[in-house]
């Protein structure tokens, strides 16, 4: 099974880091437009620049820091980024024990930690590349998916019932603590880890900047995972706020069923994500990409047929858990795919390039989405993206005709 693959005291200590800050970050979800609305008192367009504007800049913060991060040892930077994150939600609560918290402050604080995610996620993933063997890396990818979705699953509920018991900044001490556990966790991995060398290429200008998108586009399968990707997560986020509007506004939804729509069907992401090693070796990574690919976009226009009551609960509760199946399953082995296909001195960038694009396709859609649901409806913009990414699948891959491959330079082991 999965799980019970040993992969060594090292990875343990990564993988117990990793769980900290994500347990963190679901006790703390949505906390700064929380916090926006009830200490604040912000109105709807206040909110959405929260939403939109913060991690927009935080992408262009990310776009400079991709070099930096690819030429230097990786874990530093993890605990530097963990620090940083913890800073700036830290400061939040003092502010406002002492009164002074404003919007501005939650603005750069968005920015902050979405530009530190980034540069984290780029620097774990070629560390992890370094970490464990080659045929590890899905079981690897596979326990952080595993992780990713049971925070999801009981770190909101627990979030909201915290804050109704403890005020409104409680989620954000306990996201800021997860940040500081996990710089602890990566600290506490023994091993000696060499500087990474440029092996020629010079890690400043232009190209060192573009190396990422450079890879993922000059490749003949990451080039159509990449786009396919950016569309299927961009429409698949772009629904969240219709369905908030539609089954909370419109439909009467109590907020403790839209809760339990969206936090249940979380946990089928344990499924997908420890089902997916043993998918792969029985019909192969070409078949995943191709079935599982199209399985995650099949299901989303039956939101737009959700109906009042019980009904409409089980219609949401079943749409998000066969999305979620099939999304933690194919996760791991995308993530996978990416590492074994980049060369080890342009992980960094090429997974830099790949967060900036997905997070920009969803702040795209989510606004145009956002602009058709004013126009016609929350339940009419649902259809839309529910036809629209239905063609998804026809960017995916029809085979791989690139063998594994392997880094021009030696990768240098912590």
């Amino acid at each position: 099974m999965v799980g019970r693959r040993a992969l060594g005291r090292r990875f343990g200590w990564l993988w117990a880091a990793y769980a900290a800050s994500a347990y963190g970050s679901g006790l703390g979800f949505g906390a700064l437009p929380l916090i926006a609305v009830l200490v604040l008192h912000a109105g709807p367009a206040e909110v959405s620049a929260l939403s939109a504007v913060g991690p927009a800049v935080g992408t262009l913060i990310a776009v400079p820091l991709a070099p930096w991060v690819e030429f230097r040892r990786k874990r530093p930077v993890m605990i530097g980024m963990d620090l940083v994150r913890f800073a700036a939600m830290a400061s939040i609560p003092v502010a406002y024990a002492f009164g002074l918290l404003g919007f501005v402050q939650l603005l750069v604080v968005s920015a902050v930690i979405a530009a530190a995610k980034i540069a984290f996620g780029a620097a774990s993933g070629a560390y992890l590349k370094a970490l464990v063997r080659p045929d590890d890396l899905l079981v690897a990818n596979a326990r952080f998916e595993s992780t990713n979705w049971s925070s999801i699953a009981v770190g909101p509920p627990l979030g909201g019932a915290a804050i109704g018991l403890f005020g409104p900044v409680t989620t954000v001490v306990a996201d800021a603590l997860g940040y500081l556990l996990s710089a602890l966790g990566i600290t506490a991995i023994r091993g000696r880890e060499e500087a990474p060398r440029p092996a020629g290429r010079s890690p400043v200008g232009a190209g060192a900047l573009l190396g990422g998108w450079r890879h993922i586009m000059g490749h003949p399968v990451l080039r159509p995972l990449y786009l396919n990707q950016m569309l299927v997560a961009g429409l698949i986020m772009a629904t969240e706020p219709l369905l908030a509007v539609l089954l909370l506004r419109q439909l009467g939804f109590p907020p403790w069923q839209y809760g339990l729509a969206f936090a249940a069907p979380c946990l089928g992401g344990l499924i997908g994500s420890r089902l997916a090693r043993r998918v792969v070796a029985r019909f192969g990574r070409d078949r995943v990409f191709r079935t599982v690919g199209t399985l995650r976009a099949v299901w989303l226009i039956g939101l737009a047929f959700v109906r009042p009551g019980v009904v409409g609960l089980v219609t949401v509760m079943a749409v998000e858990l066969a999305i979620i199946v099939n999304m933690s399953l194919y996760g791991p082995v995308l993530s996978t795919y990416r590492l074994e296909h980049t060369p080890q001195h342009l992980v960094a960038r090429t997974l830099t390039a790949w967060s900036i694009g997905q997070q920009a396709s969803i702040a795209v859609l989510t606004a145009l989405a956002g602009l058709l649901a004013d126009v016609t409806g929350p339940r009419t913009a649902l259809a839309v993206a529910g036809l629209l990414i239905l063609a998804t699948p026809l960017l995916l891959p029809r085979r791989d005709p690139a063998p594994r491959h392997e880094p021009d330079v030696a990768p240098s082991h912590p």
